[in-house]
């Protein structure tokens, strides 16, 4: 894997500043020793396009709070989490505890822009008073005692914190103005977003189960910061005064990126789903055909290393939603239904295969009634779509994995059930 050395001296050195300056501005900031005035203070919505990790997908936000005539200005950022070596054991539990933490502005945006990312900033249209409440909240939940919250990708993430934020400010308006039908699914949102890369797209439609299918409202959307930058700049609200204002009054971009947009719709993904399913499941009817045709020691062991392989691909994602459902807290993923087409069971032909790639015929009888038993439990789903209680989307899951589970099933229910050693 090619290092970009240069982003590598980029970031060490912007975490390092930012711990730095996170240590120099640990007084507090004059909005809370009473030194600003309200009405020199201007609140800020920050947007930070998605980027190329994983963890930025979804994009980020963050809130400013300037002090004009001190000329002092802090960005709060939710999002700050611990890249330590349990980060991916506690995310896998559903146990990640996110922090809020404070930076430099225009340090930050700098690294953003380095990151080839969107900035995009609007100041909020706040009462003077509003804005230093505001301000205050912030340097309260910064604080090491107040800072903690437990992370929920879709319910309590860096954006929902915002979100909830400049709610508040505006007595409840954004919510009430958002209060209504999404056209929109979590899941189609995490789709669109995972669009660029299929292969982990897949992945996570079949790890989540139907609680992400179920409608949401505009104010649900807001888990995104794109959403929630949209709803703030679109929204007017009743001040104390009784006049409806925008709740921006202005909007700046600090840096626009060239890289491709987020897609309004997930893509029409069915057809490959389908087809990917139709070519590994027709490969194990011909493998499986030439191998029982011939016993060949080459058929053998092409036959057996291809049943071990699925076993892999299929089995281990099944293990792991099968873990996700029965230890964590990832309520997404439980009494999900992709567990009748990839499950711990899946995982069994890894070394079933294997040893009959290496000659043992004794294992022949195992991996058909294995194999038997998937293809018959996946076909057991079909009917049960039919209850109410069945409601999941996994269309996309089951075209894929059904077509495999009924190829390896048909062809050693078929050729190894008449087969003689």
């Amino acid at each position: 894997m090619k290092i970009d050395w240069r982003k590598f001296a980029f970031v060490f050195v912007f975490v390092a500043g930012l711990l730095f300056s996170t240590q120099a501005s640990a007084s507090q900031p004059p909005w809370v020793t009473g030194e600003s005035r309200p009405e020199d203070l201007s609140i800020k919505l920050v947007t930070f396009s998605p980027g190329d990790e994983i963890v930025a997908w979804f994009g980020h936000t963050a809130l400013v709070v300037e002090d004009e005539r001190l000329d002092r200005a802090r960005l709060y950022n939710y999002g700050m989490f611990s890249f330590g070596d349990d980060m991916l054991v506690k995310f896998a539990m559903g146990r990640l505890w996110f922090w809020v933490g404070q930076a430099p502005v225009y340090r930050t945006y700098e690294f953003y822009k380095h990151m080839d990312r969107d900035v995009r900033i609007l100041e909020l249209n706040l009462e003077p008073e509003d804005r230093l409440e505001m301000a205050k909240a912030l340097a309260h939940d910064v604080l090491p005692e107040n800072r903690d919250y437990l992370y929920h990708h879709y319910f309590n993430n860096c954006s929902t914190k915002i979100r909830d934020a400049i709610d508040k400010a505006v007595d409840g308006q954004l919510k009430e103005a958002t209060s209504h039908p999404s056209d929109q699914t979590f899941r189609g949102h995490t789709r669109r977003h995972s669009a660029h890369n299929p292969p982990m797209e897949m992945l996570l439609m079949f790890l989540m189960n139907d609680d992400i299918d179920q409608p949401i409202e505009r104010w649900d959307d807001m888990f995104l910061p794109e959403e929630l930058e949209e709803a703030v700049e679109n929204l007017e609200y009743k001040n104390s005064k009784g006049e409806v204002v925008p709740l921006v009054v202005e909007k700046e971009i600090y840096y626009e990126s060239d890289r491709e947009r987020v897609p309004q719709k997930a893509p029409t993904r069915w057809p490959w789903a389908l087809a990917v399913g139709l070519l590994l499941g027709g490969t194990a009817v011909l493998l499986g055909k030439w191998y029982f045709d011939n016993r060949s020691k080459v058929a053998r062991i092409g036959f057996g290393l291809y049943n071990a392989l699925i076993g892999l691909v299929v089995g281990i994602p099944g293990l792991a939603l099968f873990i996700m459902w029965a230890i964590t807290d990832h309520k997404v993923t439980y009494a999900n239904e992709n567990l009748f087409l990839g499950n711990p069971l899946t995982l069994l032909a890894a070394p079933l295969g294997v040893a009959l790639a290496f000659g043992s015929t004794r294992v022949e009888n195992v991996l058909r009634f294995l194999w038997a038993g998937l293809a018959a439990l996946g076909l057991a789903m079909l009917p049960l779509k039919l209850l109410p209680m069945f409601d999941q989307n996994n269309l996309l899951p089951a075209l894929m994995l059904l077509p495999i589970l009924l190829g390896f099933g048909a062809v050693w229910w078929v050729w190894g059930g008449s087969s003689e050693e």
